[in-house]
């Protein structure tokens, strides 16, 4: 059975829940990825930010992205992953969820990041099945 930590891009860096917008850009631009972990005062992950939201949620709606944190966009609590879950387990929850990246925890602490192309170059077939149903509008 493979696990989601087999799988998972290691030491992620996180968004800081008071970092504005702009950091938090500048941040998926320096590391080139499409989304970060937010991460409270208590180093406790509070949600996940993606690109996306910051142009939708913020820029699109007039808001500043120098006066608006990165928590603030985090919404309800965040769709996680167990490090040593198998990764049909991770599959199952990003297609009930709608979602393409993963937390991995290791009990209270992130650990990494579970991407959906993670999975697809290691598992194709199980991996296709599950980006059409994470792909298919709800």
């Amino acid at each position: 059975m493979t696990s989601a930590r087999e799988l998972m891009t290691p030491g992620v860096e996180c968004v800081g829940e008071n970092e504005s917008l702009v950091d938090a850009a500048r941040k998926l631009r320096d590391l080139d990825v499409g989304a970060l972990p937010i991460c409270g005062e208590d180093n406790r992950l509070k949600g996940v930010l993606t690109d996306r939201d910051i142009v939708v949620k913020c820029i699109a709606d007039g808001g500043d992205p120098a006066q608006t944190t990165a928590g603030s966009l985090g919404e309800g609590k965040p769709v996680t992953i167990g490090a040593d879950d198998s990764i049909e387990e991770a599959l199952r929850t990003m297609e009930q969820h709608q979602v393409r990246r993963l937390p991995v925890i290791d009990g209270h602490e992130l650990v990494g990041m579970l991407a959906q192309a993670d999975v697809v170059k290691a598992l194709p077939q199980q991996a296709a099945e599950t980006v059409s149903e994470i792909s298919e509008p709800s």
